[in-house]
């Protein structure tokens, strides 16, 4: 099965012609840090920033998984692809995605946050944090990559906060783009998936004790990407989830229990 995910030009212009000019300000206006993390960047630098809104987005993918979650097709050498792919530690070192996954053939739970200053990535992050024991005791490799520059990571893993050593950054999404995951403002805002936020707001609020809206890249563009959950032995993916909206993520007891099915 083929999987299409565009960014075009006409897109964008559609966008432009169906929104008034209040989007010209702030999209929502709050003093609150904690809800103006997702939403608070300026439409007007969405639309005219750099160059990778427009560029198609292409993704052909086949696999096959029995799990419970929805899974996304991909075409079997994605791991190698993905592979290639340049992104940076959070102490801003560059390394190739493939550093990232177990090098002797073992189990990764590769988590794709969106934006490092998204509230609802402090609260998956937090969760991803306090299981990396269960992770660890199952001999799985978890890492947890995000959208920004290295300096936002370091922002997120010192406030929040969470182990660097398992922190990477994509300020350029190309990881992002080469699976596929979704981007755009009504991904981000209004996709019905993102109703689940709403049964784990104390643990959000909880996350975004220490949070401040610092860690959002310069590049506002980026608040509109969503993330997703992989599953890989060695270089070959096992399981694959996109975030259908903000705050889609799914279970981390399913993907432990796809990562404990494996490793038996």
């Amino acid at each position: 099965m083929a999987i299409l995910s565009v960014r075009t030009p006409s897109s964008i212009q559609l966008l432009r012609s169906s929104v008034s000019p209040i989007f010209s300000k702030p999209l929502f206006q709050s003093s609150s840090s904690f809800s103006s993390s997702i939403v608070s960047a300026p439409f007007a630098r969405l639309l005219k920033s750099n160059s990778s809104i427009s560029r198609p987005r292409v993704v052909l993918a086949r696999a096959s998984m029995g799990v419970a979650e929805p899974v996304t097709d991909y075409r079997e050498d994605i791991g190698e692809i993905l592979g290639d792919v340049s992104i940076f530690t959070a102490s801003g070192q560059p390394v190739k995605f493939s550093d990232l996954l177990d090098q002797n053939d073992g189990v990764s739970a590769v988590v794709l946050l969106r934006h490092f200053g998204c509230v609802c990535g402090w609260e998956l992050a937090t969760a991803l944090r306090e299981a990396k024991p269960r992770f660890d005791a199952a001999g799985v490799k978890l890492v947890a990559v995000g959208v920004g520059t290295p300096d936002k990571a370091r922002i997120l893993a010192t406030r929040l906060p969470f182990p660097m050593e398992c922190l990477y950054a994509d300020p350029e999404r190309k990881a992002y783009d080469v699976l596929g995951l979704y981007y755009g403002l009504g991904r981000t805002f209004f996709n019905p998936a993102s109703k689940k936020i709403f049964s784990r707001f104390d643990e959000i609020r909880e996350a975004a004790k220490n949070y401040t809206i610092k860690a959002t890249p310069e590049d506002r563009s980026s608040v509109l990407q969503q993330g997703g959950t992989f599953v890989f032995k060695g270089k070959k993916l096992l399981y694959g989830r996109k975030d259908e909206g903000t705050g889609d993520h799914p279970s981390l007891d399913d993907v432990l229990n796809v990562c404990c099915q494996t490793v038996a």
